[in-house]
């Protein structure tokens, strides 16, 4: 269900997809869509396959996800697409974040592999971005994007969130996003932040 408003399309109840087979991603964003009585399924559990991501950024990629979700459901379909840049890595991992954590997801690996390649460099900034893109099944979509910046730090702390959270310590932030309570680390990233301007423009509180 959609309406229009300022030109913008607002989602307004009923079904809605997201379009990720990252169970981490599935309860942050299902955990943001709460409040908006959203009848949210995943993009798994309607078995639908994931396209392949061939977008060079994050926007093109989010969009690709949220339109092949949307057409092969007849659903709206919500796609983020996300990922670490870390500033002496020239941005690396950067819309590559998932890849580099192999075809098992071992973020494990991947953080390693961050540290590995951080040896000998004293700049340690990093940054988490997002873009959230909802489409609908005619083609109509709608993008945001979020950022929040901080620093890496090593070993990893906290065993909260997923992906590459227990090595990004926001600025201003003592806890890493892997250390943070779920409601805590909702509040500030770089999700929420996209998410906060997607609410705006395309979202009804029940």
């Amino acid at each position: 269900m959609s309406d229009q408003t300022n030109g913008c399309r607002v989602w307004s109840g009923g079904r809605l997809v997201i379009a990720s087979h990252n169970q981490g991603k599935v309860r942050e964003i299902g955990a943001l869509l709460a409040p908006f009585g959203a009848d949210v399924v995943s993009a798994a559990a309607l078995g639908l396959p994931e396209p392949e991501e061939t977008g060079l950024t994050f926007a093109a990629n989010a969009l690709l996800k949220a339109h092949a979700a949307a057409a092969a459901s007849g659903h709206p379909s919500l796609a983020d697409d996300s990922g670490l840049s870390v500033a002496a890595l020239e941005g690396a991992p950067g819309i590559y974040s998932a890849r580099w954590a192999g075809p098992k997801k071992d973020f494990a690996l991947a953080m390693h592999t961050i540290e590995e390649k951080m040896r000998g460099k004293t700049d340690r900034r990093a940054s988490f971005h997002c873009a959230l893109a909802l489409a609908w099944p005619d083609g109509h979509a709608e993008l945001v994007e979020g950022r929040i910046d901080g620093t890496l730090v090593w070993p990893p702390r906290g065993n909260q969130g997923f992906g590459y959270d227990p090595v990004f310590q926001a600025d201003g932030h003592d806890l890493t996003f892997g250390e943070m309570a779920p409601d805590d680390k909702h509040a500030i990233s770089h999700r929420a932040i996209a998410f906060r301007q997607l609410v705006a423009r395309c979202f009804r509180t029940k």
